[in-house]
């Protein structure tokens, strides 16, 4: 099993930066103006050097969705009961829920994950990888065990390995947890050392009264915990990073890190999706940096912390659209968007087919 130290001593590569620049040539051949396709085309760039291919690979493409539920609910802290994560994991594993219409669209393989549902029903469909029956509740103590945060972390990052193995060329994230924007919240919260009002948004549609208290419940929890105070002695980033996962996140949260982590490793691109992925994102590149390089970031969402996170990843998203659906749908929309400017990439007339001289780049 995974352990503080051994995850702490990896070491991430960087991306193949000559197939970055060879790749960046290749657009400048296609007959458009220099970088006329903007971020999509360093977008290219970016997945071919971590692929270490010229041509970048993304026919075959999974969205690994992890579901859990969250003591933390036993606040009131979200409008829904708890046995809507269930449910919807079920719907999961029938193909039937939002991503699964979306995810066929854009010709996605769905693997939902149980990583921590409140339940000792085997759902249909689903992978069976569950720490435990959710977490606890973290205003009363520490949501995880430092070996439940550990082995959440290491089945995403299995995950990875497997689907890398098998062939997958692409990987996006998602996540289903009634609570878990309350738990990202708390987790961003603490990671930024910002005022938790500036991340804590009305999730799945709480009305004022519920909201006031969601806030309430993440300042609570930081207060107790002594995240909001710089005075708080770690030892490292590592060390802190990990303790506020342990204490504030979510099994979701843990797996999807290792996610992140698991791309890092094994060269597999990872597109971050909303809050909940923006966030792990985040604690993935703090406790092994270089993971960052290996992130995509599809949409802005509704949820102001999730830009709060892309921007501290300095990470740009290619969708706006004030989305908060979750389940990955954000990810999942990419996709299409890739699809074409891939086509273009490889298809696309050049210079050459025109008898025209090439625009010149000067830089």
């Amino acid at each position: 099993m995974l352990d503080k130290d051994s995850l702490f001593q990896l070491k991430i590569e960087k991306p193949d930066e000559k197939i970055f620049l060879r790749i960046k040539e290749n657009w400048d051949k296609v007959s458009k103006p220099i970088d006329g396709l903007g971020d999509f085309e360093e977008l290219i760039c970016r997945i071919g050097a971590v692929q270490g291919k010229e041509i970048p690979a993304m026919s075959s493409r999974a969205a690994l969705i992890f579901c859990a539920d969250n003591g933390i609910v036993e606040e009131g802290v979200s409008q829904s009961s708890q046995d809507i994560t269930l449910a919807v994991a079920k719907a999961l594993g029938k193909g039937i829920s939002s991503a699964c219409h979306l995810a066929r669209f854009a010709k996605v393989n769905v693997i939902p994950v149980d990583i921590g549902i409140d339940s000792d029903e085997v759902v249909e469909g689903v992978r069976n990888l569950k720490v435990s029956k959710g977490t606890r509740n973290f205003l009363k103590e520490p949501a995880m065990t430092m070996e439940e945060t550990l082995l959440a972390m290491e089945q995403g990052m299995d995950m990875v390995k497997e689907l890398h193995e098998s062939g997958t060329d692409i990987i996006s994230t998602g996540e289903m947890g009634i609570g878990n924007t309350t738990t990202s919240a708390a987790c961003l919260a603490a990671l930024l050392q910002v005022d938790s009002e500036k991340v804590t948004g009305r999730g799945a549609g709480l009305d004022d009264e519920g909201f006031a208290r969601k806030k309430n419940v993440v300042c609570s929890a930081l207060d107790k915990y002594g995240f909001d105070s710089p005075d708080k002695a770690f030892s490292d980033e590592k060390n802190r990073t990990f303790e506020i996962l342990k204490t504030l996140g979510g099994l979701d949260i843990a797996a999807l890190v290792g996610t992140f982590i698991g791309g890092a490793l094994y060269h597999v691109p990872i597109i971050i999706d909303g809050l909940i992925s923006a966030t792990a994102a985040l604690m993935a590149e703090k406790l092994i940096p270089g993971t960052k390089d290996y992130m995509i970031a599809s949409h802005s969402g509704r949820e102001e912390g999730t830009m709060l996170a892309l921007d501290s990843l300095h990470l740009r998203p290619y969708i706006a659209g004030n989305m908060a659906l979750g389940e990955g749908t954000g990810a999942l929309m990419l996709f299409p968007l890739l699809d074409m400017v891939m086509d273009y990439y490889e298809g696309g007339a050049k210079f050459s087919d025109y008898e025209i001289d090439e625009y010149e780049r000067f830089e």
